[in-house]
């Protein structure tokens, strides 16, 4: 029976480990197929390559049917305080696994869960559409992740809207009323049609009112395709129309690159420092010996979505790579070679850890995991937030406890600006209670906006901000508090750094340390050997 079952998998890593030798990448290979092989060899390459300095550690936070959140309705202030509790307590567990990055849905199917004077309210705040829930839950979630150090990407669904049953009952707002010409209806369901003059700049204007009135650090765009079973989507005279003659496939992957090249650009005059990301269909076409099987971004949704990299109308790919063994590695590898210098962070679909979908072992997202690492993508992201909250299969501990063992920021946006902010100015280090010591700085800005923080801690000095194990936590905060009796900053040293809207560090100011030499004058030294901690 273990042969049986160990066959099969060996034998499609054997196919992959062909794959990428014709790529002329043998020895990252080689690894990777011994990270899949054993949990040793796993745990062994954890060890030798501590988690980067930059990754994106995201999380898809679905609002659509309260999914992840809202389980309580908003309909008194006692509910309205309880959804935000709700909210708090899945961003502090994120946050407390190494997540710095939640895609918050915020447009959902022609609805949103924000004040907006284009669509109605979302029914998942309240159970009625177009009901305010007497607050706003997209500025309270983008207050809530900075107040923890992690960004807040607003989710936008671009294409699908309601399904025909809800269209009017969606309200005065809803798309059916306002916008009626620009909808086709597609197996139950309405959706914008991308060949349409207006689909565009309509997906845009929402994308831009989110923009220019909150402090979101990203736009995330979601189904900016053509639905699936698209041969039977209702086109014919649009195609007509427009197509001017061009092959319908390409002239519809047009469609879709003008859809996203309008909201980048539109996007980007607002705030340049915004990152555009989206997640397309998780293979983006067939490579070499490996075939995408009927399901790939450019043949079945078109979507080119990697010449929207080349092409520099998109900061970050989240590609959709809910499969696993030959169906994950050889498309995940692609995404990489062809990411043009720009950030790829898979998607990976830890929902069929749950039994009641696929019952994947843990192992599954584990392999993944190291070989994304050994292959140098810059991140991943996790569908959905409950299945991570959750623990489904272990996957919160072994990320909390092995994976992100050290934080992590995010990769920057060469591309779109290198200039690092000053470094930090030291105001002030002062002992405010106790054992409790606090250093603060000087607030830095650039482009009219705030920057993030970096806080090292290392027994050496000067502290080495590029070594990933000295990072101690990423904050908006001005002051950082420690306690002197802590084991683990005792006798270190300390760098902060300003990071940019865009990603870039600054130089760090340095903080000695107490030193161990002096510990014999220190007033808490006896109680520091008393409970051994001078070492």
């Amino acid at each position: 029976m273990k042969r049986r079952k160990f066959f099969p998998s060996f034998l499609c890593f054997l196919y992959g480990f062909h794959y990428l030798c014709t790529m002329k990448r043998i020895v990252l290979l080689w690894m990777a197929l011994m990270i899949v092989l054993t949990g040793k060899a796993q745990l062994g390459y954890l060890m030798q390559h501590p988690a980067p300095k930059h990754e994106v550690r995201g999380v898809w936070l679905t609002t659509l049917s309260g999914l992840d959140w809202p389980k309580t309705k908003a309909l008194s202030a006692e509910s309205r305080k309880k959804q935000q509790e709700e909210l708090c307590r899945l961003l502090d567990q994120v946050q407390q696994c190494g997540i710095n990055t939640v895609f918050f849905q915020t447009r959902v199917r022609g609805s949103v869960v924000y004040p907006s004077k284009i669509e109605p309210w979302d029914v998942a705040l309240t159970g009625k559409y177009d009901k305010d829930p007497g607050y706003n839950p997209l500025a309270f979630a983008i207050e809530e992740c900075h107040r923890r150090g992690m960004e807040l990407h607003a989710w936008v669904v671009a294409v699908p809207c309601f399904k025909t049953a809800q269209a009017r009952k969606i309200g005065k707002k809803s798309l059916i009323n306002t916008h009626p010409k620009l909808l086709r209806r597609h197996d139950g369901q309405y959706y914008l049609d991308p060949g349409l003059p207006g689909s565009a700049e309509y997906v845009s204007s929402i994308c831009k009112e989110i923009v220019s009135n909150y402090d979101v650090d990203g736009i995330h765009l979601d189904y900016i395709r053509y639905p699936e079973k698209a041969d039977g989507f209702s086109d014919g005279a649009t195609y007509s129309k427009y197509g001017k003659k061009q092959n319908k496939a390409d002239w519809r992957r047009a469609n879709v690159t003008q859809m996203v090249r309008t909201i980048y650009n539109d996007v980007k005059k607002v705030k340049p420092w915004v990152r555009l990301s989206c997640s397309p269909v998780g293979k983006h076409a067939d490579v070499s010996r490996y075939s995408a099987r009927g399901w790939s971004a450019w043949g079945t949704v078109y979507q080119e979505a990697q010449a929207w990299l080349e092409q520099g109308i998109m900061d970050m790919l989240c590609p959709m790579m809910y499969f696993k063994d030959d169906h994950f590695f050889p498309f995940a590898a692609d995404w990489q070679e062809q990411s043009y210098g720009r950030t790829i962070a898979p998607g990976l679909g830890i929902y069929f850890l749950h039994p009641k979908e696929k019952d994947w072992p843990l192992d599954v997202i584990q392999r993944q995991l190291a070989f994304m690492r050994s292959e140098n993508l810059q991140g991943q992201a996790y569908f959905r937030c409950l299945h991570l909250t959750e623990n489904t299969k272990g996957l919160y501990d072994y990320l909390q406890g092995e994976f992100y063992s050290h934080p992590a920021l995010l990769p920057p946006m060469k591309w779109q600006d290198s200039v690092p902010p000053s470094k930090p100015e030291l105001v002030e280090r002062k002992r405010i209670k106790g054992t409790m010591e606090e250093i603060s700085w000087k607030p830095q800005q650039k482009d009219g906006t705030y920057c993030r923080y970096a806080v090292y801690a290392s027994q050496k000095r000067p502290v080495d901000v590029g070594d990933v194990r000295n990072l101690l936590t990423v904050t908006q905060n001005t002051a950082y508090t420690y306690n002197l009796l802590n084991a683990t900053l005792y006798g270190m040293h300390l760098a902060v750094t300003a990071i940019d809207r865009y990603g870039n560090e600054s130089e760090p100011l340095f903080i000695d340390g107490l030193s161990v030499k002096s510990e014999s004058t220190h007033p808490w030294a006896k109680e520091m050997k008393k409970r051994s901690m001078i070492y």
